[in-house]
């Protein structure tokens, strides 16, 4: 069993940057497939970001993308998110999630088989 424990949410003002932080307990992810995902109120979860270390290929959302990095620090076990000039638009809570089967950063939160416990994300205007 993989637990996800995330961190570095909070609030930010337009423009800014946060960086959020995942790292699975217990087990390195070196061979599984990484993703962020995140929810608004009232709407449904939806793709940001996913990565995969094992075909090194990247799947990114377009509202995103050019502002959101994904990365990883196998010393420490841990994936980030880093996001730059950032959005009223993107408060969310922001999830981790892990694939551990295939190789395809897939888009679709039902392939993956572990989340984390989400964390709030706020970007005031």
């Amino acid at each position: 069993q993989v637990q996800l424990v995330e961190s570095g949410g909070g609030l930010v003002q337009a423009g800014g940057s946060l960086r959020l932080s995942c790292a699975p307990s217990g087990r390195s992810f070196s061979t599984y497939v990484m993703g962020w995902f995140r929810q608004a109120p009232g709407k449904d979860r939806e793709f940001v970001v996913a990565f995969s270390w094992s075909s090194a290929r990247t799947s990114i959302a377009d509202p995103v993308k050019g502002r959101f990095t994904i990365s990883r620090d196998n010393a420490k076990n841990t994936m980030y998110l880093q996001m730059n000039s950032l959005k009223p638009e993107d408060t969310a809570v922001y999830y981790c999630a892990a694939r551990s089967t295939g190789w395809y950063p897939s888009m679709d939160s039902r392939d993956y088989d572990y989340w984390g416990q989400g964390t709030q994300v706020t970007v005031s205007s």
